[in-house]
């Protein structure tokens, strides 16, 4: 029986990822850069998502999506990586040995708020369950959240470890699904119904061909625009227009990975720049927003040993006159992928009440005003 039911929902999700169409797909280029083949942050080779949707009446409204970074056994060949903060009102798990060690030694997974400590336990079951870990005494989950409340009983803790564990082993690479899944199931995007989206972009060969990968959970809000265009406005949709009923309060999880060879130092720059992606969508980090930026580069050069009889490590990277690019296609991929994470959500009636997709066809209108289309 459990088989047949994962069965539907794997069928249910191609279909889903099949009808789904994205911004690019109505003629909205964002930016100056190439997009990676599928536009996503599978499109950095070694990289794979998964996600556990969990919905049940009109109350349970949340997920899970999870990260897998690079290939092999994280724990034991961990990635460079860095956390930036754009705004602190948030429950980031593991952020400190990130900022102290400069290296990710796990899957990065997303959830709601108040799920976070069953993730990281999860995260736990997984890395010691590993044959070459047997020895492990700690490892550093990091788990990442937005507060679903609105749409989802939150309080609930529907979210179960074999909710994550799913997610983490039924991570692929290849085309992903976006919108209301996964950790994105309840989430809220400027007023309208948020959720998962991602982006990619590729540096000229000039600059070395690599490979830039966003994904976002996007939960909060500000004042919409879409290429410069004010949607929000135009659709009397926006912070301060109607204080009580439109809060730009909430959160923003961005994950950014590269397989260019930069270590923790550069991807902290990297990370930064995430945020200026966000700003050009309208967010503006509110008080009680949590926006947090983790980059990674998974270049196999630069992938660190947990254990080694070497006193030194030797490694290539980019010089810091090189990193430009990658700074310009980490913002454009955001800002894509936080509108794709709009474009792909559905109208979704939750435990507080019903929050309305983007209206696609007045947004595609406007665009059209502004000359955006084609």
């Amino acid at each position: 029986m459990k088989q047949t039911y994962l069965f539907l929902i794997f069928v249910s999700m191609a279909l889903n990822i099949s009808a789904q169409k994205r911004l690019r797909d109505y003629g909205v280029k964002i930016g100056v850069m190439k997009t990676g083949t599928l536009n996503a942050i599978t499109d950095v080779k070694g990289v794979k998502v998964g996600h556990t949707t969990i919905q049940q009446g009109d109350t349970i409204n949340t997920g899970v999506t999870a990260i897998i970074p690079a290939e092999g056994n994280l724990f034991q060949s961990k990635v460079p990586a860095a956390i930036y903060i754009g705004n602190g009102f948030g429950k980031l798990m593991g952020i400190s040995q990130v900022k102290e060690l400069g290296n990710i030694e796990t899957p990065i997974v997303l959830t709601n708020t108040l799920s976070i400590a069953t993730a990281a336990d999860a995260i736990i079951d997984y890395s010691v369950s590993q044959k070459e870990n047997q020895n492990l005494r700690s490892v550093n989950a990091i788990v990442g959240e937005t507060n679903d409340s609105y749409l989802n009983d939150i309080v609930g803790r529907h979210v179960k470890k074999q909710h994550v564990l799913e997610a983490i082993e039924n991570a692929k690479n290849g085309v992903m699904a976006e919108g209301n899944v996964g950790a994105g199931t309840g989430t809220v995007c400027f007023g309208f119904k948020g959720g998962i989206g991602t982006a990619s972009r590729v540096l000229p060969k000039a600059s070395g061909g690599y490979t830039v990968g966003v994904l976002v959970q996007t939960n909060f809000g500000g004042v919409l625009q879409i290429d410069g265009v004010p949607v929000g406005v135009a659709l009397n949709q926006y912070f301060l227009n109607n204080q009580l009923n439109d809060p730009a309060d909430g959160s923003c999880m961005i994950v950014v990975i590269t397989d260019a060879p930069v270590t923790s130092r550069n991807l902290e720059r990297i990370a930064k720049r995430a945020m200026m992606g966000l700003a050009k969508t309208g967010g503006i980090a509110s008080n009680g927003s949590g926006d947090y930026v983790i980059a990674i580069s998974n270049a196999e050069g630069l992938r660190v040993a947990h254990d080694s009889k070497e006193k030194l490590q030797a490694v290539q990277e980019l010089r810091n006159d090189e990193v430009s690019p990658l700074f310009l296609a980490t913002i454009e991929a955001t800002e894509e992928a936080i509108l794709n994470s709009l474009f792909a959500a559905k109208t979704l009636k939750g435990k507080n009440g019903t929050i309305q997709a983007l209206p696609i066809d007045k947004t595609i209108g406007l665009l059209r005003e502004y000359k955006k289309i084609n």
